[in-house]
Formats: C-alpha cells, sequence, structure tokens
C-alpha cells in the first residue's frame, strides 16, 4: 500500500511542474503598412453531388399530424428544409424561409421538416414564442428522412426540380432573402 502512495506521488510530480509554467513573452512582430483586408463574406456553395436524386418517399407526419410523403409535393419546385429547435443556426434562419415561403407562394413549394425526436410536444411550445405567418411545419420525430436524404447536419436545406429530381443542397444556414439565395433557387425555375 504505501509503495502503490509513492508510485502515486512520483506520477503526479511531473504533471505538477509541468503544467504550471510561464510562457515567454511572444516575440514583437513587424508593424504592416497597411490594414489588413476584411474578409469576404461566406459565399453559398451548394453541394451538388445528390443532383438528380428523387423526393424521398419515407413518411413524415404534417402540421395536423396526418402521415404525409415529400414525394408526393411534385408540380411546383420545392425548398426542403431539416430544423430543430434545439439548433441555433436553424431558429436563426426560419424568419428567412417564412419571408421565401410568403414572397415565392405561388412558384415554390418551402417546407420545414422538424427533427426533433419529441415531435410535436417540442416543437408546439417554441412555434407558439416564434410564430411563422406562412410556413407551415411539418415534423419527423423518427428521423425517417435523414438516411434517404444523406443529410448529416441541421440545418440541411435541399432544392428540387418540380419533377422532384434534386437540384442542390445546402448545409447551414443561409440568408433567403439575399440576392445571392434568390439566384441559386432560379436554378429550379423558381
Amino acid at each position: 500500500m504505501r509503495r502503490l502512495a509513492s508510485f502515486s506521488v512520483l506520477l503526479l510530480i511531473p504533471a505538477i511542474a509541468g503544467g504550471c509554467h510561464k510562457q515567454a513573452d511572444p516575440a514583437p512582430q513587424a508593424e504592416q503598412a497597411a490594414e489588413p483586408a476584411a474578409p469576404a463574406p461566406a459565399r453559398l456553395a451548394p453541394d451538388t453531388s445528390h443532383a438528380g436524386k428523387s423526393l424521398p418517399t419515407a413518411e413524415i407526419k404534417d402540421g395536423s399530424g396526418a402521415s404525409a410523403k415529400l414525394s408526393d409535393l411534385k408540380g411546383k419546385p420545392v425548398l426542403v428544409n431539416l430544423w430543430a429547435t434545439w439548433c441555433v443556426p436553424c431558429v436563426k434562419e426560419l424568419p428567412t424561409l417564412d419571408a421565401l415561403a410568403a414572397r415565392e407562394a405561388g412558384t415554390l413549394q418551402v417546407v420545414v421538416v422538424n427533427m426533433d425526436l419529441e415531435g410535436p410536444r417540442a416543437v408546439e411550445p417554441f412555434l407558439k414564442r416564434r410564430p411563422l405567418k406562412t410556413l407551415k411545419t411539418w415534423t419527423d420525430a423518427s428521423n425517417a428522412l435523414m438516411i434517404p436524404l444523406e443529410a448529416a447536419s441541421l440545418p440541411t436545406t435541399i432544392l428540387y426540380k418540380a419533377e422532384g429530381k434534386e437540384v442542390w443542397r445546402v448545409a447551414r444556414d443561409v440568408d433567403w432573402t439575399s440576392a445571392e439565395a434568390k439566384a441559386l433557387l432560379a436554378q429550379a425555375g423558381a
């Protein structure tokens, strides 16, 4: 037992001695003649590696709780957004998706699918605090869409042409009211 205690103390000495040291002052840097340029804003770079894939047939729930399929939405271009109440970037982009849905109501279907495992129990109180004027929220508490869509993160937004074939996807939050987003959406005839 005494031997074990001595061994433990020996192990702690290097950790204590090595864990506390003063860093050397950094070497002075040469002054720059001009201010560095501000970083360019991030550009939307959609992923087209899934282009041509069909809308999935997995069952989810519509706003009334009835079973529905995204594949039934053919006829107009569809923008499908996967989101969750706990996902900060998802929540950030919801108002811009709502504005997009209002602006493009006749030409583009904007479908937001909530991926919270609690389904309506999590979504309904959330939406009461942040009402959406145009968007209708669908739920996928069983995450039936993540595998067929090969979506690894939230938010993920996918654009489909009217015949139900994927054009591109973006796996981050986007300002869907921006000119850049509008140009991307034009690729589906929206």
